[in-house]
């Protein structure tokens, strides 16, 4: 990696961000959106068709009325019908009625979400991999769109600047947003971590994080695959198309931390490295195990650990050690919990309609998304790194010309020593 370089949006230019874009116009929002009556349908485009967007899809529609799921978006033919197919027989006939899928609202290919995007789609369910969230979101502010969004929001420093840009944009505009960090909208986090932010256990002193599991999916390649198609049907394994493990999947309890503290980090420490996947293409070029040492503004600090190996030990959890005590961050709520995934899509809908809170999720996504992503460059380059100096980084990872037919070579695993 290179010398960082100040060409990024640091958390200060959020507002300056937002007071400039309440009066732009010239990227299509112009003003709030009236809410939607209960009695009005609100139309979901699904962009992603894989296990997480038909999930996302399905729950949508499980726990919310008058909203049909119209349109789905894929790079991949048979993903798409797949999705289709499913909605159109589920075994749930209340589910096949709100999923009325048109064939001119089905698209296929690296330009599908963008045709999706020009439909009259009132939400957009982004479940992409998430190299293409900050082009895909960026068009959907652009159109007006309300968003649910699985997490993380980018996979570098480029894509995480240009998803503040639109997020501020969507804000002003009065636009809903709703990421896929659900344990925000557990009604036992909510309940936890406001007694602790209100010193019910004292100041908090330090906090764990950890995501310790087994392997996820890793495919070999077909017989005659390009390597576009390989590398988007095996986005998890390399980290331009996933970001590695500490930021997709890890991404989730760190987010719990920053949410306790009311922010991102200062700073950041990291290692990790590649232990037990060997050098064969379906692993990629992603490590296996991170460890980091997060300090935050008043010299709190959390401990962060994520690994993709088989084994007892470890667990996924987070944990807030506090002066007068300890918590899991959602064991002081009252126990009563509705699905999360659900909730999520709930919370989207009441935002919309004006029924409750108003849910707009873009900027601390953001913020969490870069503290993941702040640990993976200090662990790659050996190196501390404050949030500013990974925000502002000149990094941007992602290939701009992606074509079926050209050629994506893996690159090497990184290793602190080349950096």
């Amino acid at each position: 990696m290179n010398e960082h370089e100040n060409k990024g949006l640091s958390r200060r230019d959020f507002t300056r961000i937002g007071a400039a874009a309440a009066v732009a116009s010239t990227f299509g929002i112009l003003h709030a959106p009236k809410a939607k009556a209960n009695a009005e349908t609100l139309k979901v485009g699904l962009i992603g068709c894989g296990g997480r967007g038909s999930g996302a899809a399905l729950q949508i529609l499980q726990g919310n009325e008058n909203v049909h799921l119209v349109g789905l978006a894929d790079a991949f033919e048979h993903r798409m019908v797949e999705c289709r197919d499913r909605f159109l027989t589920h075994q749930d006939p209340r589910i096949q009625e709100k999923a009325p899928i048109e064939e001119d609202r089905c698209f296929v290919g690296l330009d599908a979400y963008q045709k999706l995007i020009d439909t009259d789609i009132d939400i957009v369910i982004e479940a992409t991999p998430p190299y293409a969230r900050p082009l895909h979101l960026e068009a959907a502010v652009n159109a007006g769109k309300h968003i649910f969004a699985e997490k993380p929001m980018a996979v570098d420093p480029a894509g995480v600047r240009q998803v503040i840009a639109a997020a501020e944009r969507h804000k002003a505009a009065g636009l809903s947003w709703v990421a896929g960090t659900q344990r925000r909208h557990s009604f036992n986090y909510q309940q936890t971590i406001e007694k602790i932010q209100n010193g019910e256990l004292g100041d908090v002193i330090a906090m764990r994080a950890y995501w310790c599991g087994g392997l996820p999916f890793a495919h070999d390649r077909n017989e005659g695959e390009g390597d576009l198609a390989y590398r988007l049907r095996n986005w998890y394994n390399q980290i331009w198309t996933c970001g590695d493990n500490i930021v997709e999947q890890h991404m989730h309890n760190i987010d719990v931390c920053n949410w306790v503290m009311g922010g991102p980090p200062q700073s950041v420490f990291a290692s990790g490295g590649r232990a037990w996947k060997p050098e064969i293409e379906k692993y990629g070029d992603i490590w296996d195990h991170f460890s980091a040492d997060f300090e935050y503004d008043n010299g709190v600090r959390m401990f962060s650990m994520s690994r993709h190996w088989d084994g007892r030990d470890g667990g996924v959890f987070e944990e807030i050690l506090c002066a007068n005590g300890r918590s899991n961050a959602h064991d002081m709520g009252e126990g009563r919990e509705p699905n999360h995934y659900v909730q999520e899509l709930v919370h989207l809908v009441e935002s919309i309609r004006g029924e409750g809170k108003y849910w707009h999720e873009g900027q601390q996504v953001c913020e969490s998304t870069m503290t993941t992503i702040m640990a993976r460059m200090s662990a790659y380059t050996g190196r501390r790194l404050t949030y500013e100096e990974a925000l502002n980084a000149d990094l941007d990872i992602v290939p701009k010309d992606l074509d079926w037919d050209k050629e994506y070579p893996l690159g090497p695993i990184p290793s602190p020593m080349d950096a």
